[in-house]
């Protein structure tokens, strides 16, 4: 006997199958249907005269005629072909074969249906003839199968590194636990926190270390997951997950790859995208900062997100993680070592890794002990992690690291850049070999100056690589990009020239000075230059509070 489940997916399949065979009919009339003008010969030497023809197609017995906006014919006899195939090239077409092709593909459209509602229903069929696969539905009704939170075993002595994001997480953790201080004083928790920073930093590690010291549930899901190619089904996840968190208050969302549905809207739109975007930003704005829900999302690209996101009330603290320098490399080699046996120095692999993020510290460390395990030994040698290290650098997982050379040339860039912020005065919160972490400013409003200054900072490395190697490097492209675009920026939307129209020229020009003038700058501060650059050979980042110091001890 066939149950009231499958007699109402039987249903179901009907009707999308029936929509689906007007729709199908709908497309063939549409593509079969001619829709064009008739004009006579008098019309077509108007629009010959005024050069408004783009396309010319003959099919017997019309000649059909394209502008730009419509689409006419006219009687092939009445019209002279020579003289017109002396001015447009005109394209035979066999409307014939073009409406077999149409129907073939419509038909392949109706049979590929076909066969998915089959299995659909075969499927419906099978789910209701086992009843152990049958989904329990929740007793509230609200909280899905999909939508499951978890707790998190990970806790902030599970990562090294990172202490910086770590104290600046505290404030959610002590909200968690304590959250009668905060309400007491009439203190909000922010309602979102944005982790900003390279892949294979631990951004997702962080976040559910955070749900594991405050022992809450954690909500996780990718932007990717979340966004659908249906309408609808994205925005229908964002608020499951959102009820379903409300319901486990306290609890965490984390959104990994926020990009993938936060991106800047206008941008290549799509509207399924933007759909599930606004959910979010509704959801976010539909709950108070003492509901006991804070929203964790982790980002690659954060100058790709919507500024929507980013306004007070949303994510409106962000957590910036950069890639380790040479201690934090230390304690994670240390972190990933500690049940294994090693006798390596870990300070020299921890020196010759810059660049390593801490998922391929991990992936060294992996292919160090697989390596001791191949050649008979029980214990971590410098050998390994030597034999390795150019296999993990240069392999099927591709790791940037730099030689001793390539150290000393970013070394070189990289003191040009602090130089130049430092004596601008273009706030800065560190700069190191592999790292360019800027302060926002809270300035509003900023002059032709403030903008110029900017553009010799991004010009800065390429001028002290060109000042002390006479050469020129390719890592300066993302510096060159900004400089390029704020010049742009300058010159085109915010006016910041003689003329309000300026031109490639004017632009040239004002890059041609910014070098010249930062050129001028670091040659004249040499010295400074070079300790600066020993300083970053030496500790991998420098703060601008060192910076000031190294410069007060020369001047």
């Amino acid at each position: 006997m066939i149950s009231t489940s499958t007699v109402f997916e039987k249903k179901r399949l009907s009707i999308v199958a029936l929509t689906a065979l007007l729709l199908l009919s709908a497309i063939l009339y549409i593509s079969l249907r001619d829709d064009s003008h008739t004009i006579d010969s008098s019309q077509l030497e108007i629009l010959l005269s005024k050069n408004l023809i783009e396309r010319v197609e003959i099919k017997e017995p019309y000649l059909y005629i394209s502008t730009k906006r419509h689409r006419y014919k006219i009687a092939s006899s009445v019209v002279d072909m020579r003289s017109l195939a002396k001015r447009y090239p005109i394209e035979y077409r066999d409307e014939y074969l073009g409406r077999v092709v149409v129907l073939t593909i419509l038909l392949l459209m109706a049979f590929v249906l076909y066969f998915i509602l089959r299995r659909r229903l075969r499927n419906a069929r099978i789910f209701e003839s086992v009843p152990e696969l049958e989904k329990e539905e929740p007793a509230n009704g609200v909280q899905s199968a999909s939508i499951q939170a978890i707790r998190s075993d990970v806790t902030f002595s599970d990562l090294a590194g990172m202490n910086e994001a770590k104290e600046e997480l505290a404030e959610i953790i002590d909200f968690f636990e304590n959250p009668s201080r905060y309400l007491a004083m009439d203190i909000r928790v922010p309602k979102g926190v944005l982790l900003a920073g390279p892949p294979g930093v631990g951004k997702t590690l962080l976040a559910k270390a955070v749900a594991g010291e405050a022992g809450v549930p954690f909500f996780y899901r990718s932007g990717a997951d979340i966004v659908e190619l249906y309408v609808g089904v994205g925005a229908r996840r964002v608020r499951e997950i959102f009820r379903a968190a409300k319901m486990s208050a306290p609890s965490i969302i984390f959104i990994d790859e926020i990009d993938a549905i936060g991106r800047r809207r206008g941008e290549r739109g799509n509207d399924e995208r933007e759909a599930t975007l606004n959910q979010l930003l509704t959801e976010m704005d539909g709950f108070e900062s003492d509901s006991g829900v804070v929203v964790i999302a982790a980002t690659n690209r954060m100058e790709m997100l919507d500024e929507a996101l980013l306004r007070p009330g949303r994510f409106d603290r962000r957590v910036h993680i950069s890639l380790p320098d040479r201690e934090e490399r230390a304690a994670i080699l240390s972190l990933y070592l500690k049940k294994k046996s090693c006798d390596a120095d870990i300070g020299r692999i921890a020196s010759k890794t810059v660049g390593f993020s801490s998922a391929a510290l991990s992936t060294l460390v992996n292919e160090a002990a697989l390596h001791a395990l191949r050649r008979g030994s029980e214990r971590i040698s410098d050998e390994d992690f030597d034999a390795v290290s150019e296999k993990v650098i240069s392999g099927r997982r591709k790791i940037v690291s730099f030689s001793e050379k390539e150290r000393e040339i970013q070394a070189v860039y990289q003191s040009g850049k602090v130089l130049a912020a430092t004596w601008l005065d273009i706030p800065y919160e560190k700069i190191g070999l592999v790292t360019t972490l800027m302060r926002e400013e809270e300035r509003e409003i900023l002059s032709r100056a403030d903008y110029f200054n900017r553009i010799m900072f991004h010009l800065s490395g390429r001028a002290a690589t060109r000042l002390v190697f006479d050469e020129f490097y390719d890592c300066v492209e993302e510096d060159l990009h900004m400089a390029k675009t704020i010049a742009h920026k300058m010159l085109s939307d915010y006016g910041m020239s003689q003329d309000i129209f300026a031109t490639d020229t004017q632009m040239k020009q004002l890059l041609e000075d910014a070098q010249a003038q930062v050129e001028s700058l670091l040659g004249k501060l040499s010295e400074a230059r070079k300790s600066i650059s020993a300083y970053l050979l030496a500790n991998e980042n420098i703060t601008e509070e060192d910076a000031r110091g190294i410069l007060h001890e020369i001047f």
